[in-house]
C-alpha cells in the first residue's frame, strides 16, 4: 500500500528556515511525479513546489519562488521542501502528493497524499 509521511513541521520565527521531508513506501518512488501543497485555515489547498521523476524540471508558486526549494533523493525515497525567508502567511499544513503521471496535475489530480505537516510562522 502506497504510503506518503511529512515530517519536518514546526514553529519558526519569520526570516527563519524550515526543512520537509516526505517519505515515500509501498511503490517506485523514483518513477513518481512529487508535490508540496499546502492549506491554510479556512483556505484552499494550493500549490507551492513540484519535482519531475528526473528532478530535471521543478516548479514553484509566484509566492514561493525564490525562498523555497524542491529536492529528491530517489535512493532514499524521500522529497524535500527546503524553506527559507520565512513569512507569517507561509503558515500552514503542507501536504505531500505523488502521481505516476510526469506533469503538474490540478490538486484533485494526484493519487496519492500524505496526513500532513504543521508550519507556523510567527511575526
Amino acid at each position: 500500500q502506497a504510503q506518503l509521511v511529512e515530517s519536518g513541521g514546526g514553529l519558526v520565527q519569520a526570516g527563519g528556515s524550515l526543512r520537509l521531508s516526505c517519505a515515500a513506501s509501498g511503490w517506485i518512488f523514483r518513477r513518481h511525479f512529487m508535490a508540496w501543497y499546502r492549506q491554510a485555515p479556512g483556505k484552499e489547498r494550493d500549490f507551492v513546489a513540484a519535482i519531475s521523476w528526473s528532478a530535471g524540471n521543478t516548479y514553484f508558486a509566484d509566492s514561493v519562488k525564490g525562498r523555497f526549494t524542491i529536492f529528491r533523493d530517489n535512493a532514499k525515497n524521500t522529497v524535500y521542501l527546503q524553506m527559507n525567508s520565512l513569512k507569517p502567511e507561509d503558515t500552514a499544513v503542507y501536504y505531500c502528493a505523488a502521481d505516476s503521471r510526469d506533469r503538474l496535475l490540478g490538486v484533485d489530480e494526484y493519487a496519492y497524499w500524505g496526513q500532513g505537516t504543521q508550519v507556523t510562522v510567527s511575526s
